[in-house]
C-alpha cells in the first residue's frame, strides 16, 4: 500500500492513528487497506500539501465518504479555499520579486566591464 500510494509506512500508520484511514488487520496483525485507500491516501497528501491540518482534514473526510456536506462543513471548506488563494496570491508575489531580481541580476552591470584597480 504504501509504496502503491507513494508515502511512508509511518506515514500510513500515522494517517490511521489520526483517523483519517482504515484498515483492517489479518490474525498475523498485517494491516489490510481497501483498493479506494490509495486514492484516500493521495487525497490526504495533497490535503496536508494545500496546509490543512489532520484535525481538519479528519473533520471533511466524513462529507468526502458521504458525499455530502453540511453547512459547517461548507463554510470549513470555504475558509480553506480563501486560505489557499491568499497563500497562492502571496506566492505569486514572490514569484514576481524572484523574477525581478533575477532579471537584475543577470545582466552585466556597465561597471563590470570596465573594472579596474582603485588608484593609490
Amino acid at each position: 500500500m504504501a509504496t502503491r500510494a507513494a508515502v511512508s509506512v509511518r506515514a500510513l500508520r500515522y494517517y490511521e492513528e489520526q483517523g483519517l484511514l482504515a484498515a483492517t488487520r489479518s490474525v498475523s496483525g498485517q494491516r489490510h487497506y481497501t483498493e479506494s485507500a490509495v486514492e484516500r491516501v493521495k487525497l490526504i497528501q495533497s490535503l496536508y500539501g494545500a496546509g490543512l491540518s489532520s484535525k481538519t482534514i479528519a473533520d471533511l473526510l466524513p462529507c468526502v465518504d458521504a458525499q455530502v456536506s453540511t453547512p459547517e462543513s461548507r463554510a470549513l471548506l470555504a475558509a480553506e479555499r480563501d486560505r489557499i488563494d491568499r497563500q497562492i496570491a502571496e506566492l505569486t508575489l514572490t514569484r514576481g520579486k524572484l523574477d525581478a531580481i533575477i532579471e537584475q541580476t543577470s545582466r552585466p552591470s556597465p561597471q563590470s566591464a570596465y573594472t579596474t584597480e582603485p588608484a593609490e
